[in-house]
């Protein structure tokens, strides 16, 4: 059975970015009943004792929503950080490669993100197939590992993640989202994924549920 993952923080490390509040309510709430929802949905069935990823890549309806889910969630934790971070300088090559610069991505970025209609998430990613880095929105519970896109940072724009402090202004609370990304973490996983392809996600979930 699945366990809620610990984080590297605590709630007050994140104060300048999210409050309390609102961590008690994505984390303990939210993310904590993806996990249990998930844990009673495979109870029993071919996916009870699958890894995670197996589960998102070959399930449909609520399982594939709550599976999806607790990844979604597992993966944003590590995508931000309390202490400010630089990416790698081989992280830094391919941005500038793909998108021109490391400001037109972050513009790109934050526009994505802002427009990106109703729920879902906004990623960078690794396409497995080019090696070129994309931007790219997941609408409610998506995933980009269905598209074979691995995932290096994502960026939660459902309500529940920013409504209480930010109220309707999502884009200020991606702007605040941009100083607290954590570019040791994304920079760790592209250079996995450049030598692993989506072994490197595989990877990643075995480190959080063994």
């Amino acid at each position: 059975m699945f366990q809620l993952r610990k984080l590297p923080f605590e709630k007050e490390a994140l104060s300048e970015l999210i409050s309390d509040k609102t961590f008690e309510y994505h984390y303990g709430k939210h993310h904590q009943t993806y996990v249990n929802n998930l844990n009673n949905l495979i109870k029993d069935n071919e996916f009870e004792n699958m890894h995670l990823l197996d589960i998102i890549l070959k399930s449909s309806g609520g399982v594939f929503n709550n599976s999806a889910q607790v990844f979604n969630h597992d993966f944003y934790w590590d995508s931000i950080a309390p202490k400010r971070s630089v990416m790698s300088e081989e992280l830094k090559s391919a941005i500038v490669e793909s998108f021109g610069s490391v400001e037109k991505f972050q513009e790109e970025l934050i526009s994505k993100a802002t427009t990106l209609f109703g729920s879902g998430w906004c990623w960078l990613v690794l396409d497995e197939k080019s090696q070129k880095l994309e931007i790219t929105q997941t609408s409610n519970a998506q995933v980009p590992m269905t598209e074979g896109k691995i995932p290096l940072v994502t960026i939660d724009v459902w309500e529940h993640a920013y409504y209480i402090d930010y109220k309707n202004a999502r884009p200020s609370y991606l702007g605040k989202f941009w100083e607290f990304i954590n570019w040791d973490f994304a920079s760790k996983m592209f250079s996995m994924a450049k030598a692993k392809g989506m072994g490197a996600t595989r990877e990643y979930i075995s480190s959080l549920h063994s």
